[in-house]
């Protein structure tokens, strides 16, 4: 359907009259210039939210020579640029967080028990002296835990956290769909239930 068509003016909401040109609308702030303002330009630095309207031709013209960086020094340019990855925001180094004296990891607040996993508590602990097994390890436990990455001297604790990794890495959706990895999947997972049915760790 063509614009200029009455059946297209039937259909609209306003009629073709207010498709004119506004009396009223403001004129270019290009000195000398008297013709319809169309279009904004940006101030410039330090007058964030301000515009030039201009008519097309000024804002081409306004748009080809502007430069917002006009006037700073080149320190000044490029710390600006560095504060602009953080979006201005104030940053700190990882780490340097104040922490009471005599405070250790162990009182860190942990919101999202990250840690829990990982030691098997609400919090984390440093890492505990490994002991050696107590029991006879048989050969069907030291195949399951070789499937899975993992020494006789894994803890409970561990195997869970390994065959989480491994179920993810293996899984056919994390890999394009690929069913080469079932068979591998298959066999991590037997041998996680394995090891869960004799209690080992």
């Amino acid at each position: 359907m063509k614009f200029d068509s009455p059946l297209y003016d039937r259909i609209r909401v306003k009629p073709g009259e207010d498709r004119r040109p506004r009396s009223d609308a403001p004129t270019c702030d290009w000195k000398g210039c008297s013709q319809t303002a169309s279009h904004r330009a940006p101030k410039g630095r330090l007058r964030e939210n301000e515009y030039w309207r201009f008519c097309l031709e000024h804002a081409r013209e306004y748009n080809h020579s502007y430069n917002f960086f006009a006037g700073m020094s080149d320190d000044a340019v490029l710390k600006y640029q560095k504060d602009a990855i953080t979006g201005h925001r104030p940053t700190w180094k990882m780490g340097t967080g104040n922490r009471p004296a005599g405070a250790n990891a162990a009182d860190a607040n942990d919101p999202f028990n990250v840690f829990r996993e990982f030691r098997g508590g609400s919090g984390w602990r440093p890492q505990q002296e490994r002991v050696e097994p107590t029991r006879t390890i048989r050969n069907a436990e030291r195949k399951a835990l070789n499937t899975l990455g993992l020494d006789v001297e894994a803890t409970a604790v561990e195997i869970k956290a390994r065959f989480k990794l491994l179920v993810k890495r293996h899984h056919p959706d994390a890999n394009g769909g690929d069913r080469a990895y079932e068979d591998k999947l298959r066999e991590i997972i037997q041998a996680y239930n394995y090891l869960k049915s004799v209690n080992f760790g």
